[in-house]
């Protein structure tokens, strides 16, 4: 495969979407079930996602037009696929915007109160309108904050960890692995990688930005979702070699006991940064699915998009693991089962024994993962 800048394009888009709002998740749920645990799930889900995006990536090279999961799901699987891709991508997105409005709520808090005061809600409150505004204006280089944004989180991850060398302690991490794990927590981890990892929206754009090359897409997909998971291992052995039994669930803000205020207030500024283009785009992508896909008028689509991720927030959706956890687990769960399907119905003349014996191990670990998460949340 020769690189060339269409590749790099198409790579970091999927690479930079993926990197996203549920990287903090990571090191708290790392703390709950241990280091062992996280690598296996990795290993496991890493596979599993790979292998179901590089699905979508052949429904998407051998399907005649750009379109998007419900679009597909209409082509191969009826109109009772297209509603429930319909479905699944609105809730998924709605919870993305509430893990969104949780956490850089959280970072902004940390970030301005020290200095002007207000409470958790305020700033919640704060974020929410200024973000608002920008989606109901349609801001267009969204795509170019968002690439810019996450390089400098990176570098300002890499200054962390030359700033906490001097206290960096293996020790934490031995630890964590000798008392993390509790059995039920076992199943913790799932909803929230998933989560991480998922880029099957974004497929589609690669494959536009290929143009003439996008029968390396398939090709791209491995690589564009290990670059994540390295990332993630990082992120987490960074926290916690840092913070220990300390760590937060949202990761950034317990630093501020071991590194202080001015490099933590750093770190928490760039993730703001980093979920809050996260809410822009997901918000944008939202009110184009009311606007163009159900006809929606502009002004209402806007702000159905933005104000029911805020109204569940008053309504006490506050826990950023279990509404990423559910996001995953269930949403984008439905979203697997829907792309191995029409993975089916494609190879289906081609080799029937052999799709479904590679179907239906991974349409049952989904469905386990849908039960699971609702369990978890009705309980």
């Amino acid at each position: 495969m020769i690189w060339n800048k269409k590749i790099l394009y198409a790579l970091a888009t999927l690479s930079g979407t993926i990197i996203g709002v549920g990287l903090f998740s990571l090191p708290y749920i790392t703390l709950q079930v241990g280091i062992w645990v996280m690598l296996a799930y990795f290993l496991v889900l890493g596979v599993l996602v790979i292998l179901v995006h590089y699905f979508f990536g052949e429904v998407a090279l051998n399907t005649p037009d750009y379109l998007r999961l419900p679009g597909f799901a209409k082509i191969y699987l009826g109109k009772p696929g297209q509603i429930i891709a319909f479905i699944s991508g609105i809730l998924g997105l709605i919870g993305a915007l509430l893990a969104c409005l949780i956490v850089g709520g959280e970072f902004l808090t940390g970030l301005l109160s020290p200095i002007f005061g207000g409470s958790y809600v305020f700033y919640v409150l704060i974020y929410f309108l200024i973000g608002a505004i920008l989606i109901y204006g349609g801001i267009k280089f969204i795509g170019r904050v968002e690439f810019w944004g996450l390089v400098l989180f990176f570098v300002v991850l890499i200054f962390i960890f030359i700033k906490g060398l001097p206290v960096f302690d293996i020790k934490s991490l031995l630890m964590i692995h000798d008392s993390g794990f509790k059995i039920q927590n076992l199943f913790l981890p799932y909803g929230a990688i998933l989560f991480s990892l998922w880029g099957a929206a974004l497929i589609p754009e690669a494959e536009e930005m290929l143009k003439e090359d996008k029968k390396l897409l398939k090709k791209i997909i491995p690589i564009s979702i290990l670059i994540p998971i390295f990332v993630y291992l990082f992120f987490i052995f960074l926290i916690l070699g840092l913070t220990g039994f300390q760590t937060t669930p949202s990761a950034l803000t317990g630093l501020k006991n071991v590194l202080g205020d001015g490099i933590v207030g750093l770190g928490l500024f760039f993730g703001v940064i980093t979920t809050f283009t996260s809410f822009i785009a997901l918000g944008l992508t939202l009110k184009k699915i009311f606007n163009y896909d159900l006809k929606i008028a502009h002004p209402f689509s806007w702000f159905i998009a933005c104000f029911i991720p805020l109204i569940l927030f008053v309504l006490g959706f506050q826990n950023f693991i279990q509404v990423i956890s559910f996001v995953g687990g269930v949403m984008l769960g439905v979203d697997g089962i829907l792309i191995v399907l029409m993975y089916h119905k494609l190879k289906v003349k081609k080799a029937k024994i052999k799709s479904l014996l590679m179907i239906f191990p991974l349409i049952l670990v989904f469905l386990a993962g849908i039960f699971y998460e609702i369990f978890f949340l009705i309980k």
